[in-house]
């Protein structure tokens, strides 16, 4: 299995990660490769191959309808990450490791882990953008 750090660790996977997240919240039933190449502004070639890693690390399922696919993000591997991480961010916000911390009730953390996400999505919107525009 591919370590799933080597794979997000490509900026363009992430790119396409990013595209996904954004359409799924907006309701999409997955996207096609033509669709990642016109948002994204790569190649289909560039799109397919990294597709083909990201569905490798099991990050995307892909719907096949005909001679289309069509791709759509797969959170639980993200989770690995989100788990690896979270020691790191409450080292950095609190320096007590050994911090008993009382879990939320289940609502709140989904409302929290929704604002993390839409956070973290806004914060990529905007970096790719004022890339895109030289800033």
């Amino acid at each position: 299995m591919t370590d799933i750090f080597d794979v997000i660790a490509d900026g363009t996977r992430r790119d396409i990660l990013q595209l996904l997240l954004r359409r799924s919240s907006d309701g999409d039933a997955g996207t096609s490769v033509t669709q990642i190449v016109s948002e994204l502004g790569i190649s289909q070639p560039t799109v397919s191959k990294h597709l083909k890693v990201l569905r490798e690390a099991d990050l995307v399922t892909v719907r096949e309808d005909g001679q289309r696919r069509y791709y759509s993000l797969a959170i639980e591997p993200l989770e690995v990450v989100d788990d690896w991480l979270m020691p790191f961010l409450v080292d950095a916000f609190d320096e007590r490791t050994d911090l008993d911390l009382v879990p939320l009730p289940d609502s709140a953390a989904h409302a929290a882990e929704a604002v993390g996400r839409a956070a973290a999505s806004a914060k990529h919107v905007v970096q790719s953008a004022l890339k895109r525009l030289g800033g």
